[in-house]
């Protein structure tokens, strides 16, 4: 069949088609997932609709949130690994948990999930295994968290979205997560952070989604690049694909168990030093850590300073809570409860606001200095 111009100019519909429908299809395998949080989702045409249906006050929240350039390391690992992984499941894993672990930080708890898988060319749609792997993700996330995916985007932007190589081609991937806070009270917005309250710290998976850009930057000069052998047996490669780990259990049981939580902080951009999130002068020290994890201490190998790691890894630890004193030991209790390994690593103090890293000795600036 002759192709039209406007796909000779490359939008393919039929190319891209499949994939929307292979979508469309792990989506509506969701929609009631939701349901537990009183939350009711129908679709149509052009979208969806979504009605909460309990009798307690409420609110929304809404956060919109990118993956990055991990997808980048997938398809290079698709490329060059022999395995035929497409490595997609968990980067729908990781596309998803960007935006939930974030929406979780408002006290609400995640609903709805729409998605936007952008490319370069149609012909990245058309790979049916990377299709199924990604659409896996996403139903994984939205099982685990009870979220419905009831629509998304997939669009061929040939003059906008262009891998580097030596990958042929990588979509952007991004998303956006509404989700729910009930009853209204349970809204956490940060202000009542104050001097004394202690840092609590829930362990990463490795890597997440953040400081990606770093990791090729040093991987890609190495004789086997994402092939090298890391000391645990992994390849680097498969090492920085662990997918990102979810805190929504961890959040929604502190909050239904009512500890006093003074503010929530994902360990996402700007690593450790995020710590400083609150724009007011506040110390926050950490005397305490968690173990490091294996891609993080290879790039200690590879000669990236300490303090560069800190300002740009998690570092080993995937999400903060902030207590007052006297909940500490209940909020670790209820967090081993979960499934969690909380760790009291700080405190904040008064002071300039900075994050004082004390088992290495090192201070970091805020997040952007």
């Amino acid at each position: 069949m002759a192709r039209g111009e406007y796909a000779q100019a490359g939008v393919d519909y039929t190319k891209i088609e499949p994939f929307k429908q292979a979508m469309m299809e792990v989506g509506r395998k969701t929609l009631a997932f939701p349901n537990k949080r009183d939350v009711f989702v129908e679709t149509h045409a052009h979208g969806a609709v979504h009605e909460y249906r309990g009798s307690k006050p409420h609110g929304w929240a809404n956060t919109q949130e990118g993956l990055g350039n991990k997808n980048w390391i997938a398809e290079w690992m698709y490329q060059n690994d022999g395995t035929g992984n497409t490595y997609y499941e968990g980067i729908g894993i990781d596309a998803a948990l960007m935006a939930v672990n974030d929406v979780i930080a408002q006290g609400a708890m995640p609903v709805v999930y729409t998605d936007e898988v952008a490319a370069g060319d149609s012909e990245w749609f058309e790979d049916a295994k990377r299709a199924e792997d990604l659409a896996r993700g996403y139903y994984r996330v939205c099982k685990m968290v009870a979220m419905a995916l009831p629509a998304g985007e997939s669009s061929s932007l040939r003059y906008l979205v262009n891998a580097e190589p030596p990958v042929k081609s990588a979509p952007v991937l991004s998303g956006c997560v509404t989700g729910i806070i009930v009853p209204r009270s349970r809204l956490i917005t940060g202000e009542n952070l104050r001097a004394g309250d202690c840092i609590l710290g829930a362990p990463s998976s490795g890597l997440h989604a953040n400081g990606i850009s770093l990791v090729i930057k040093r991987a890609l000069p190495l004789p086997d690049q994402f092939l090298t052998k890391l000391p645990n047996g992994k390849t680097l490669g498969e090492e920085a694909l662990i997918p990102t780990r979810s805190y929504v259990a961890l959040v929604e049981a502190l909050l239904n168990e009512e500890i006093e939580i003074h503010a929530l902080l994902p360990g996402t951009g700007d690593g450790v030093g995020k710590v400083a999130f609150d724009k007011r002068p506040f110390t926050y020290r950490i005397y305490d850590w968690v173990r490091v994890p294996p891609l993080f201490q290879f790039m200690r190998e590879l000669g990236v300073t300490l303090k560069d790691c800190l300002k740009t890894f998690n570092w080993g630890v995937g999400y903060y809570i902030f207590v007052p004193p006297c909940e500490v030991t209940r909020a670790i209790d209820i967090g081993d409860k979960a499934g969690y390994e909380v760790v009291e690593v700080g405190r904040v103090e008064e002071g300039k606001r900075q994050t004082i890293f004390e088992p290495e000795n090192i201070i970091l600036p805020p997040p952007g200095q």
